[in-house]
């Protein structure tokens, strides 16, 4: 049986096809136990060899395993279906009442962001284009010298551009150099007293209260 069509993302394929398989090969063995064939899957293959009704069963789980059913569903109805099998009352009776209806989810799933691409705006005239080499040239005057005034120039522009670097360089030697500029000191706060003055105001403070206390003669008569 050839899966390799059933699903177009390769990433997607190979999920799906992990998940038939399972854990350590444990899906893949509940199937063969349920169905009583031997599977293989391999590369983009299933081999399935068995009984005609077996072959039947795996080909419907390995379909619907890649249109996203898990094959556990199947393999949990296999198990009903096997149990009813045993029972001789129920044999002419109709087993969909015993069987799972697994409803269809539709599980909501993070939204990648894509930018939004600019809108273009539409110029009634087309940008204009980029100036050759030659025209730069022509602009400068330097098309209309010959080979040895154009090195001249080029020269005398190199070395401009090389003092102009050294003069740049030598001013940034010099802040070295510079002594660093003196912080300027905060005013004094009315709150941040010194010590000194503390004593003085509290001395004067004791010097009042003492003047204001009346002689003990004063009190007695």
């Amino acid at each position: 049986m050839k899966i390799g069509g059933l699903v177009r993302s390769k990433e997607r394929f190979v999920k799906r096809r992990q998940r038939l398989v399972g854990p350590n090969g444990s899906t893949l063995k509940a199937i063969e136990l349920l169905t009583q064939c031997f599977v293989l899957v391999q590369g983009q293959t299933v081999s399935i060899m068995g009984s005609i009704k077996g072959i039947k069963q795996v080909r419907r789980i390995v379909e619907d395993c890649f249109h996203n059913i898990h094959p556990i569903y199947h393999i949990k109805e296999l198990m009903i279906r096997r149990e009813l099998e045993k029972d001789p009352e129920l044999k002419n009776e109709n087993w969909e009442r015993f069987l799972p209806h697994f409803k269809n989810r539709n599980v909501q799933r993070k939204k990648l962001k894509t930018k939004k691409a600019k809108k273009k705006t539409k110029d009634v005239f087309p940008p204009q284009p980029a100036p050759r080499k030659e025209d730069l040239q022509m602009e400068s005057g330097e098309f209309f010298l010959n080979e040895k005034e154009r090195q001249l120039r080029q020269r005398i522009a190199k070395r401009e551009a090389q003092q102009a670097k050294s003069a740049e360089k030598r001013r940034e030697r010099a802040k070295e150099y510079e002594p660093p500029v003196p912080k300027a000191k905060k005013p004094k706060k009315a709150s941040e007293e010194s010590a000194k003055e503390i004593a003085q105001r509290l001395a004067r403070k004791a010097q009042v209260n003492s003047s204001k206390k009346r002689p003990a003669s004063d009190l007695l008569l």
